[in-house]
């Protein structure tokens, strides 16, 4: 029989508040009703899948979306010292429903795992998970 690999998971939302940019002199509003969820597996250091992205509803949901919207992964030790940053590449077109994959790995230390979703190179929201043992 074969040893069983302790498997983790996390997942967490945090609402997007309500925020006004500008695109093309055009000004573009984010009401409220989106929530920036982050989603992770794995075990221990070891990341096995990884995905953030942004759910609306109601009336955010009818809404333009996110213009120029990028989403960043970031890793930071058990001191909260960022050490490495995934950046998203920068998305022009715009979407009600960003949402970005990020590849497995093995993080070289604990700490904690960031999302950060950016619209016109402004962070707007963020959300953690802590990677300990």
């Amino acid at each position: 029989m074969a040893p069983l690999v302790a498997e983790a998971g996390a997942v967490g939302s945090t609402p997007v508040r309500t925020f006004e940019y500008s695109v093309g002199g055009m000004v573009m509003k984010v009401p409220t009703g989106c929530m920036f969820t982050h989603l992770i597996r794995g075990g221990g250091r070891k990341i096995t899948y990884q995905n953030a992205g942004v759910d609306c509803g109601f009336v955010a949901a009818l809404g333009s979306g996110f213009c120029n919207w990028r989403i960043d992964f970031t890793y930071a030790n058990t001191n909260n010292r960022t050490y490495w940053t995934s950046r998203g590449r920068t998305r022009p077109e715009c979407k009600i429903d960003p949402m970005r994959n990020n590849s497995p790995q093995t993080l070289p230390r604990y700490g904690k795992a960031c999302a950060h979703l950016y619209v016109n190179g402004v962070r707007r929201v963020s959300q953690c998970h802590h990677i300990t043992k």
